[in-house]
């Protein structure tokens, strides 16, 4: 018997970045259904990952002791552990109300994805020195804030979806505003902390892998809607900009901000731990800035966003303001 190849989209070596893979992939519900997770997930992209990530890859010790670059990772990664829970519950709905088998078994698929997402989120945290008993306080204080501001008024700006199970407003969502927007700040951390996490850069990676497959599968499913429904174009469109608004409203240039200010700080103290290394071609990652990280951030976003909006058949509607 020969095992099967791994498709490259979920190949740990060859798949494309996020951002990439993201805006160039096409992939459906019936192409990523059970069978397909089941293959090219649990046993490939998963196949020999420790707590998300490669058994060799290193936390680098310092990584463990109190101080800026510590502080920022737990920040970010208790706030993306209570998204991707929050994620998993909302996808339960998706699973209740999809119309097809295939759609039922992706979603189904994507639950668990987000589920292990928040685990090995959590995982790291712990291996960053915080005692398992102690993650729930570490995370209160470090993201709690964060989580009320910018994720539970999220919540309650979905909430009537899931109560009247809206499968297609609960995609859209799903796809646009809550991936969509988060996708590029989790590829900015990627490239971040390859140097100087090479373990946590990993679990990115893993993380990443899945959001490509997210984003593409729930763009498609998009997609088919308004194609066999085009009566339903303005209601998608009005509600993907009430939840533009939404975001508007919120602290999350606040947050990133504090974030990028204390990697900042542990950037500058170990400039000789990162060395050349580029974070994009021609830019060493020792002559960022804070404002500069956030803004190629915002701009991976944008362009991610118009070309997704396009793919869905939802430009000319939000243009029009349909």
């Amino acid at each position: 018997m020969t095992a099967t190849p791994t498709p490259r989209e979920a190949d740990w070596e060859s798949a494309p970045n996020l951002i990439e893979g993201a805006m160039t992939l096409e992939l459906t519900p019936e192409s990523c259904d059970l069978d397909y997770w089941l293959s090219a997930v649990a046993q490939g992209t998963l196949r020999g990952l420790v707590r998300g990530h490669t058994a060799g890859a290193r936390i680098p010790e310092y990584m463990r002791r109190e101080g800026p670059l510590r502080s920022a990772l737990i920040s970010e990664l208790g706030f993306r552990s209570v998204a991707e829970e929050k994620a998993t519950r909302a996808i339960t709905v998706l699973v209740d109300t999809a119309p097809t088998i295939p759609t039922m078994e992706f979603y189904a698929t994507q639950l668990i994805d987000e589920a292990r997402h928040a685990r090995v989120f959590r995982d790291h945290i712990v291996d960053l020195g915080i005692p398992r008993d102690e993650l729930a306080r570490t995370i209160e204080e470090f993201s709690g804030d964060d989580v009320r501001k910018v994720l539970e008024p999220l919540e309650e700006f979905t909430q009537p979806l899931r109560d009247q199970g809206d499968f297609i407003g609960g995609v859209v969502t799903l796809t646009v505003l809550v991936e969509g927007v988060l996708a590029p700040a989790a590829e900015l951390s990627e490239r971040k902390w390859r140097v100087l996490d090479p373990a946590a850069a990993q679990i990115e990676r893993g993380a990443g892998i899945d959001e490509i497959r997210h984003l593409t599968v729930g763009s498609s499913v998009v997609r088919t809607h308004l194609r066999d429904h085009p009566e339903d174009t303005g209601r998608l469109a009005d509600l993907i900009r009430r939840g533009r608004d939404l975001w508007g409203s919120v602290p999350v240039l606040e947050m990133l901000g504090r974030r990028e200010a204390l990697f900042q700080q542990g950037l500058e103290e170990h400039a000789d731990d990162v060395g050349d290394y580029e974070i994009w071609p021609g830019r060493r990652l020792v002559d960022t800035t804070a404002q500069e990280r956030i803004e190629q951030a915002l701009t991976w976003s944008s362009d991610m966003q118009d070309q997704r909006m396009e793919y869905m058949g939802l430009t000319a509607a939000m243009a029009a303001g349909l």
